[in-house]
């Protein structure tokens, strides 16, 4: 798999600000981290059937951010 720096760039503005606000949801233990989650994933759905992230990009984010496996 690629490097994970390549695979979260040239995301579409508003997928990079939900994945920041995530991040930062967990850096910060905040309570509503589910509602991040869901926003992401309304992201990347989006982003994904707009052709504008890869399908690798799509499975990455949700491995990686929304099913928290990695």
């Amino acid at each position: 798999m690629k490097n994970e720096k390549i695979l979260e760039k040239c995301l579409p503005k508003y997928l990079e600000e939900d994945l920041k606000r995530l991040k930062d949801g967990i850096k910060n233990n905040v309570s509503y981290i589910d509602c991040l989650i869901n926003e992401l994933q309304g992201s990347v759905n989006s982003a994904f059937v707009d052709g504008d992230i890869t399908e690798e990009q799509c499975d990455y984010l949700y491995r990686k951010y929304i099913r928290m496996e990695e």
